[in-house]
């Protein structure tokens, strides 16, 4: 690998890590209103970085050189302008003689922490549309593409881009505040954070990226941004332990879901022994601190399912009826086809293989899911082949490989196709 293009990979890795904390600070120097100037100023950031380490060495902290030319960058900015129409209303009140030292305060680590969770509340104020909060939140703190986007919302990439736009417009056009709410408005925004951070951790566990089925740097971010929540006083919720304890029993598997060779390892081939038991119990950790209070929520539901999977010294002593139970409690506050979908693969696991089919093919617009989306196809063509249709597992199955972009996914179900009788 060349030098510039070991540069240029730390350069990706870190805009995945560090362009959120530099772009809720510079947010709260020069307000929500200016995001624009702001994400330009990140992205010349990065450019710069590039374009100086692919030359020069790479510094011994390249974080840490990243935050200190988005320092510079901001102090020069501030200096240049005559008036202080630029700035946020906090920094107004502040800035004086010195703005060197103004400017150094908000890029303590503390002050960052902050001004992260000041800007996911803002991004997910509730007079945006609640499908424009999540898009804006995953796209500034998190620095998902549109694409990425587009797939964790399961939407086009038009309509995301659509959605940012209108989001970012209202935002400057109603004078927004960057701000964490407190009482009742709080509560409002909760939810949809929960969901940011959830939907985060998902892209991460099962990524729809062509060669990379599992993105570690997802799952990493969107369980240090749900811990960040967890421990701030506003974010010290049951609901943020409970999905703290979830992400933690779901990573926990990740060194078993993939061999050596990318395939993917099937729950029930996995070796348990290779389980991240410190991750697991963090996990029962957190899950019980979540059972605080009366607070119940679909975390607390997802959360005490995986640890069931947890609680199983091998797959077939897992508890299935009471995963089943779990699940049909979690249809109840979440009637979704994932979920649906999912319960119906723990019916076939009972035995009620033909129920288990009619189940999946009974769910609200299957004929649309089983057009788009890969991973129905390929539980009920998997059915159908353990019931002994095979036209129909075959059918199924090869139409899960053609929507999949996962060349894991593929190598897959190309093994499921090549075993059909």
């Amino acid at each position: 690998m060349s030098y510039g293009e070991s540069s240029r990979q730390l350069v990706d890795h870190l805009f995945r890590h560090e362009a959120g904390k530099m772009i809720a600070v510079l947010t709260r120097i020069f307000g929500i209103h200016n995001l624009e100037l702001v994400e330009d100023t990140v992205q010349e950031t990065f450019l710069k970085a590039l374009q100086v380490w692919k030359y020069q060495s790479i510094p011994d902290n390249p974080a840490g050189w990243l935050m200190q030319v988005a320092r510079n960058r901001t102090i020069d900015l501030i200096r240049r302008q005559h008036k202080m129409a630029d700035i946020s209303e906090e920094l107004r009140h502040r800035i004086q003689s010195d703005t060197e030292q103004v400017i150094g305060e908000f890029f303590l680590d503390t002050e960052i922490a902050d001004s992260q969770l000041r800007m996911i509340f803002t991004c997910c104020h509730p007079a945006l549309n609640p499908e424009d909060q999540i898009a804006l939140t995953l796209k500034t703190v998190s620095g998902f593409g549109v694409s990425e986007i587009a797939k964790a919302l399961v939407s086009s990439e038009g309509t995301i881009q659509k959605r940012l736009y209108r989001a970012r417009q209202y935002i400057q056009e109603h004078a927004i505040r960057f701000e964490i709410p407190a009482g009742e408005l709080l509560k409002d925004r909760l939810e949809t954070v929960y969901t940011v951070l959830y939907l985060l951790f998902n892209e991460g566990y099962n990524s729809s990226k062509s060669d990379e089925l599992i993105r570690y740097d997802l799952c990493a971010e969107a369980m240090r941004l749900c811990k960040l929540l967890s421990e701030h006083q506003v974010g010290n919720t049951p609901s943020s332990f409970a999905l703290l304890s979830l992400m933690c029993f779901q990573a926990s598997r990740f060194d078993s879901r993939m061999g050596d060779d990318n395939t993917i390892i099937l729950l029930e081939h996995q070796d348990r022994k290779g389980w991240n038991q410190d991750l697991i119990r963090r996990g029962y950790h957190y899950l019980s601190l979540s059972a605080s209070g009366n607070e119940l929520s679909v975390y607390h539901i997802e959360s005490a399912i995986a640890a069931e999977h947890c609680l199983a010294s091998d797959f077939a002593s897992t508890n299935w009826e009471a995963m089943l139970k779990l699940y049909d409690y979690l249809l109840e506050h979440k009637p979704i086809p994932i979920v649906q979908l999912n319960r119906a693969i723990l019916l076939a696991q009972l035995g009620r293989l033909e129920t288990a089919i009619d189940t999946i093919l009974g769910i609200p617009g299957i004929d649309q899911l089983l057009k788009h989306h890969y991973i129905y196809n390929a539980v009920l063509g998997d059915l159908y082949g353990k019931a002994n249709n095979i036209t129909e597992a075959r059918r199924l199955l090869e139409k899960a490989y053609e929507l999949t972009p996962s060349l894991a996914e593929k190598k897959l179900l190309k093994d499921k196709i090549d075993h059909l009788p």
